[in-house]
């Protein structure tokens, strides 16, 4: 069987027990109502698609952002919650990140010290940035402490504090979302 047959007879196994299946950035399959008639159908995404990218130190801070920025009909996408088991975690973060509408990078006393992932995809996001039409917002900066932003960030880039007002700069986190 290939491998077009297969994920076809997994996705119309999950609708008939009544699962809903994802297509990561694309939209939802679903079971239509019996009032329209049965059957399935696809539910287009439509809501901008946000990665947020920090280190594990600041995680609480980056889920309360998430959570923040998703009551605003933003869906966001973070590691914790969208890697699946056995995924091949660095190229599905490269494609999230190509994908999204938006990269949020979180800085902080943790995140601009720290080597590893955060800083790998920052430059992702950097490199992807350059496809984007010049008035396009991309890169979306934020502080969670008083930190230093790296210099090719803030020639680039406003960022927004938030703190000592979390709820005014996840607003304006929103509103650059939402343009």
């Amino acid at each position: 069987m290939n491998q077009t047959k297969r994920i076809l007879k997994i996705v119309r196994r999950a609708l008939e027990r009544g699962q809903t299946v994802e297509i990561d950035g694309l939209g939802t399959f679903g079971t239509r109502g019996t009032a329209a008639g049965g059957g399935y159908e696809f539910r287009r995404q439509t809501k901008p698609r946000v990665f947020i990218a920090y280190v594990e130190e600041d995680l609480a801070l980056a889920r309360r952002l998430r959570d923040g920025i998703a009551e605003a009909e933003v869906s966001p996408w973070m590691d914790k919650d969208n890697l699946l088991p056995g995924q091949d975690w660095p190229r599905a973060i490269r494609r999230a990140i190509e994908i999204s509408d938006a990269f949020v990078a979180c800085f902080s006393t943790h995140s601009i010290a720290k080597r590893g992932p955060f800083q790998s995809e920052l430059r992702w996001a950097l490199r992807c940035a350059r496809r984007m039409p010049l008035d396009e917002t991309f890169v979306i900066p934020v502080r969670f402490d008083p930190c230093c932003v790296p210099r090719q960030i803030q020639e680039r880039s406003q960022y927004v504090d938030l703190f000592p007002d979390w709820d005014a700069g996840v607003k304006k986190v929103v509103k650059a979302l939402l343009q």
